[in-house]
């Protein structure tokens, strides 16, 4: 596929598919963070709406769909209950999150600057095992907290990703209840729902032209709806419905179906957008809250357009300063007109991927699905149980963590499995960040072990724009040389004859080589001939050093 073919308007048949299964899967991830964020839940929406239609319209990334993010819930929260706590010890909601939008708007504020400052450059050093390590954690964890709704187990507070939960559970606890209390009807209409869509990933069926242009999740929502309404007529005790509960003589609503707040004569949709109250901005705490979001969701989407773009079949490679730019932008409106933070999330992105997206055409619409069905049909909406959709995250979650995944790093040798282990581990255990962060740090022990054992000479790039062009690779290319090696190979003009010389090359790091064959792949599509010298003999367990231009004229 060439760059014209590329065009966001003619890959609608892809994107317009690929955008509605991600509008499904985006849907109740929305609700479930705003939950897990002690937020409004129209603010998840909003937030969904923004990260699709605004980010979706300003980013570079081709496949990647942005949106409120697991991984800010817990400083949402903490920060909404901080701001919203007075002096005499009472708690109001809305004021704390009215001056946590002021927060917000702070960070897409500071994001702006830090692409201006060009600090994408930083997502180039995060080794691969940690970011494949991200994505098997991140699928590993989407299929543990939705089997509970598998069994219709919807007691525990959807959108809470780590392992503690708020309501005094844990992951595997809330297994355990859900296989002591199983709901029959919810489990029927899982069992369906994997069934279709395991049909719907059948070759036979992507083959057939007219079944292949339908979504198997899309499917899946009819169906499930379909069932539950006639359990409703025929088979009552199989029914799902949304109830309420006395908890510690609290009114709790136990929700086994998506359950968004329909518009009336008296509150319409508008009337639930919240503004920020910039009269705290007085308040040095907000600043250092602003600060903190900024820092957390840019580290969090570099991560994610990293291992976005390494699913990317056609490997293209995201701007990451104008990422920076488009998550700010979203950050400002979305914290304007009462939504979450959002980031790049990599839930939506490798659905999107998985779901045949070309184009950022499929992020867009998927935002304005989001706003057209949440505002017309919400009536719709508030019938998909929550077990269907379980059921499509569930097929999500495999796909991030397929067993391919651990066989392929268990191969590439020591180095690189145990820092992907170690990221599952504690991304499972405890949360998203403290799984990343020990994740670098055992890769960066690995690293430095290397770098220890083999010398490294560093040598720089000399580029004048010539058309035939061969990369002298060094004795030892490592792991820091990503980002130089990645802006090099980024910088070779169309239409060029490029020779890769690995001839003198001892070692090199895996995510080099890596970076190299996306290269060749992608070059098709800039007229690029590529050539590699003894690449296949440098290939090595241990890391990669630099390369040097030579002009052939």
């Amino acid at each position: 596929m060439n760059k014209s073919n590329l065009s966001p308007f003619k890959n609608l048949k892809h994107d317009i598919p690929s955008s509605i299964v991600v509008f499904l899967v985006a849907l109740p991830l929305c609700l479930g963070i705003a939950l897990a964020s002690g937020a409004p839940l129209f603010s998840g929406i909003i937030a969904g709406i923004v990260g699709g239609i605004i980010v979706g319209a300003i980013s570079g990334s081709p496949l990647g769909v942005s949106g409120p993010a697991a991984g800010l819930a817990v400083i949402v929260a903490d920060s909404i209950k901080e701001l919203g706590t007075t002096a005499q010890g009472d708690f109001d909601m809305m004021a704390g999150f009215q001056a946590f939008l002021v927060a917000g708007l702070i960070a897409g504020i500071l994001q702006i600057v830090l692409g201006a400052l060009k600090a994408g450059i930083i997502a180039y050093y995060f080794p691969s095992s940690v970011i494949k390590g991200m994505l098997a954690g991140i699928g590993i964890t989407l299929i543990l907290k939705q089997i509970p709704h598998a069994f219709g187990w919807d007691k525990n507070p959807e959108g809470e990703w780590d392992f503690f939960q708020s309501d005094g559970h844990n992951t595997f606890s809330e297994i355990m209840y859900s296989v002591q209390n199983p709901s029959v009807g919810a489990i029927i209409i899982t069992v369906v729902s994997l069934a279709l869509l395991i049909l719907f990933q059948q070759q036979f069926m992507k083959k057939n032209k007219i079944i292949g242009l339908i979504p198997g999740p899309l499917v899946v929502v009819g169906i499930g709806i379909m069932l539950n309404e006639m359990f409703g007529l025929y088979f009552p005790d199989l029914v799902l419905e949304n109830e309420m509960e006395v908890v510690d003589q609290q009114i709790r609503q136990n929700n086994h179906l998506v359950n968004i707040k329909a518009a009336d004569s008296t509150l319409p949709y508008y009337g639930l957008i919240t503004f920020p109250d910039f009269s705290v901005l007085a308040n040095p705490r907000i600043y250092l809250i602003g600060f903190t979001m900024a820092i957390v969701a840019s580290l969090e989407t570099l991560l994610c357009v990293e291992a976005t773009d390494k699913l990317d079949p056609l490997k293209r490679v995201t701007p990451t300063n104008r990422e920076l730019f488009a998550q700010g932008a979203g950050n400002i409106v979305s914290s304007l007109i009462g939504g979450l933070p959002v980031t790049q999330v990599i839930v939506r992105s490798s659905a999107n991927i998985n779901s045949g997206g070309k184009t950022k055409m499929s992020s867009i619409l998927h935002g304005i699905f989001l706003a057209v069905f949440v505002l017309l049909l919400p009536w719709l909406l508030n019938k998909i149980p929550l077990s269907c959709l379980a059921a499509i995250l569930l097929v999500v979650g495999y796909k991030l963590a397929n067993i391919g995944l651990f066989k392929m790093m268990y191969k590439d040798g020591w180095g690189q499995f145990i820092p992907f282990i170690v990221t599952i581990i504690f991304i499972i255990g405890i949360n998203l960040l403290w799984g990343i962060a020990l994740g670098l740090v055992v890769s960066i022990f690995y690293i430095l072990r290397n770098n220890f054992k083999v010398a490294h000479q560093i040598i720089k790039s000399d580029q004048e724009g010539n058309k035939d062009i061969t990369i002298q690779l060094s004795e030892d290319v490592t792991f820091l040389n990503k980002a130089s090696v990645l802006k090099t190979l980024e910088q070779i003009p169309d239409n060029s004859k490029v020779t890769i010389d690995a001839s003198n090359t001892h070692f090199i790091h895996c995510d080099v080589i890596e970076i190299l064959e996306d290269f060749e792949i992608n070059a098709s599509s800039r007229n690029i001939e590529v050539k590699f010298i003894d690449l296949n003999e440098a290939k090595q367990e241990e890391p990669l050093q630099h390369f040097k231009i030579i002009n052939n004229d």
